[in-house]
C-alpha cells in the first residue's frame, strides 16, 4: 500500500522546505574543516550574553511545562510597544506565525496572495491547508504592491503576504508605499508584514508599523528573535494583531509551542539593546565589505536591506557546489525562479574575507 495516498493531494504536492546546509554535514560529507557558514542569515556575534546567562537560569526549572500563554516575554513586549497581551501571539520563530495565519484564516478554495521571489514559506503555508496560492509578478525583484493589491481584490483573496525587507532579494518597500496599499485594500483581506529583518533597516527607511494597526485591524505585523537579535537556535517569534485576529490565531497554536528556555532568552535578549546595536553596525560594515567586493569581482548583486545580498553568478547550482568545495556554504535560490543568484549572509569580516576570496577562485577557474 502506498500510504502517502491517505493525505490529501495538495499535502503530496508540497516540496518540502530545504534549510541551509550545516556545517556538521558538508565536514562529513567532503572531510574539510575552517568552513564558514553564510547561508542562513544568523547572527556572526551569537546572541546576548544576557540571552545564555537567562537561558541557564532557566535551566533549573526544565522539568516544568513552559508559560502556555508566555506571559513575561508579552510582558516585556508590551512595555516596548505599547500593546496588550490579548492582541499577541507567541511562535515556534516568525515561521509559526505565517503558519498560524494561514491555518486559522485559510482553507481549501480560498486564495492567498504573495510575491515572486519572496518567501518560500508563503507558498508552503497557504498550500499545507488546501487553499490556493497566487503569486504576482515582481519588479527589479520587489513586491508590486499596486498588482498585489488589484490581484488581492480580483481573487477575492483572504490574505496577502509582504516581507519587507524581503527574502531572499533584500528589496525595500517603503512606509509611504505600504501605506498606499492598506488604504487600497479592502479591510476584509488580511495582510501579513513579515518583518523579519525590521532591526537591519538603515535609520532614515525605518517606520512604526505598530502605530498602524490602530487605522488598519486587518494587518497582521510577524517580527522573529532569529535574526539580529541571534536566538535562531531558540525559535522566538511574535505576532502582532487586532484582539478577534490574534485570537483565532492562538486557537490554533499549539499550548506550549515556545519553551521555558527560548521565552527566557527572549525577554533578556529584548532588554540589550547595546547587542542589537552592535549586530547592526556589524552588517553595515560587513555589507560595505561584500558589495565592494563582489564590485572588483565584476558581479552584479541586488541592493539588499537585509543582513544577506544575493549576487549573479551564472550557473548558480554549479558556483554553491565549487564554493562547498572551498569551505564556504551560501544559498542556492533557484527555488525562487533565479537560478543563476546565490545568497549570501553577512558575517564577520574575516567570514566575509574568506568569501570573497573563495568566489574571486571561482571566477578565475572559469576565465
Amino acid at each position: 500500500m502506498n500510504y502517502s495516498d491517505l493525505a490529501p493531494s495538495y499535502i503530496r504536492a508540497i516540496a518540502a522546505y530545504q534549510p541551509g546546509k550545516p556545517i556538521s554535514e558538508l565536514e562529513r560529507e567532503l572531510g574539510i574543516s575552517d568552513i564558514v557558514k553564510l547561508a542562513s542569515n544568523e547572527n556572526p556575534l551569537g546572541c546576548s550574553p544576557k540571552a545564555v546567562a537567562a537561558m541557564q537560569e532557566a535551566l533549573k526549572t526544565i522539568a516544568l511545562y513552559p508559560d502556555g500563554n508566555g506571559f513575561e516575554l508579552k510582558e516585556a513586549l508590551s512595555k516596548r510597544y505599547q500593546i496588550g497581551h490579548e492582541r499577541m501571539v507567541l511562535g515556534n520563530g516568525s515561521n509559526d506565525m505565517l503558519e498560524l495565519a494561514a491555518r486559522a484564516f485559510l482553507t481549501v478554495g480560498d486564495k492567498a496572495i504573495y510575491s515572486d521571489h519572496a518567501f518560500v514559506v508563503y507558498p508552503l503555508a497557504t498550500q499545507a491547508v488546501g487553499a490556493t496560492g497566487i503569486s504576482v509578478p515582481a519588479i527589479n525583484y520587489g513586491h508590486d504592491l499596486d498588482a498585489m493589491c488589484k490581484a488581492a481584490v480580483e481573487h477575492q483573496a483572504k490574505l496577502v503576504f509582504i516581507a519587507n525587507p524581503n527574502n531572499p532579494t533584500g528589496t525595500f518597500l517603503s512606509a509611504d508605499k505600504l501605506l498606499a496599499f492598506m488604504r487600497a485594500l479592502p479591510p476584509q483581506i488580511l495582510v501579513v508584514l513579515d518583518e523579519a529583518y525590521n532591526e537591519y533597516l538603515p535609520e532614515e527607511c525605518r517606520y512604526d508599523s505598530v502605530s498602524w494597526m490602530q487605522d488598519f485591524p486587518n494587518l497582521i505585523i510577524s517580527r522573529t528573535l532569529s535574526k539580529a537579535y541571534g536566538l535562531a537556535g531558540a525559535r522566538v517569534g511574535y505576532a502582532f494583531a487586532d484582539v478577534q485576529v490574534a485570537d483565532m490565531m492562538n486557537r490554533v497554536r499549539q499550548p506550549f509551542n515556545v519553551n521555558s528556555l527560548a521565552q527566557a532568552a527572549a525577554v533578556a535578549a529584548l532588554q540589550d539593546e547595546e547587542f542589537v546595536k552592535q549586530t547592526h553596525e556589524l552588517n553595515q560594515r560587513g555589507m560595505k565589505q561584500i558589495t565592494q567586493g563582489l564590485n572588483k569581482l565584476g558581479l552584479e548583486y541586488i541592493p539588499s536591506y537585509g543582513n544577506f545580498i544575493s549576487f549573479k553568478i551564472g550557473d548558480g547550482l554549479k558556483s554553491y557546489r565549487r564554493l562547498l568545495e572551498l569551505g564556504v556554504i551560501v544559498r542556492p535560490i533557484a527555488g525562487y525562479a533565479m537560478p543563476e543568484y546565490l545568497r549570501v549572509s553577512i558575517g564577520l569580516e574575516s567570514e566575509n574575507e574568506k568569501f570573497l576570496t573563495a568566489l574571486k577562485q571561482i571566477i578565475e577557474e572559469k576565465a
